[in-house]
């Protein structure tokens, strides 16, 4: 077997999985609160979340407050330039395009799924700004990783989007972390 047969096998076990991850998801009739927090992640991950965070470390921070935050703008936006970039040349169609989500009626930004952006967004800030106040790390975490499960929750995105999404935020966050070393 050539690896390019060998590629395009694990690429399709790896969509088939997708896809049957998201029917069982379909399915799933998730209590209120999970439906809550689930919309309200995803929600936050729009960009008020990180914002929010962003000033509450600019006003009491500390002494350090300005580099961590100047490596959350690096990896922030290289995340925004790798996700946009990424989406066009792949051109995966989202979940939601498939099929309706049962329960969430969200529209999503844009009308491609790999990678996920939210995610890719989410773990940037958390690794770069949690690298600078590791007391917080914890926090920085359950909020990258509740944004990305809402991605699938929701139908939004399949899981290996999110995957790719959580690897491409935390390489980000690390380097700029190591930039502003």
């Amino acid at each position: 077997m050539t690896l390019a047969n060998a590629s395009r096998a694990a690429l399709g076990f790896v969509a088939h999985q997708d896809v049957r991850l998201m029917r069982r998801l379909e399915r799933w009739r998730p209590r209120r609160w999970v439906r809550w927090w689930m919309i309200t992640a995803t929600r936050g991950g729009d960009g008020w979340m990180w914002w929010t965070q962003a000033f509450v470390l600019l006003v009491a921070g500390g002494r350090q407050r300005f580099v961590a935050l100047a490596a959350a703008a690096i990896a922030c936006g290289l995340g925004i330039q790798t996700f946009l970039t990424l989406k066009r040349l792949i051109g995966r169609r989202r979940p939601s395009r498939r099929d309706r989500h049962n329960w969430a009626r969200l529209l999503p930004p844009d009308e491609f799924s790999f990678p996920s952006g939210h995610t890719i967004i989410a773990f940037a800030f958390a690794i770069s700004v949690g690298h600078f106040y590791p007391d917080f790390l914890p926090w920085f975490l359950f909020c990258a990783i509740s944004v990305a499960a809402s991605r699938i929750v929701l139908g939004l995105h399949f899981l290996s989007d999110v995957a790719a999404g959580c690897a491409i935020g935390c390489g980000l966050g690390h380097f700029a972390t190591l930039l502003m070393g």
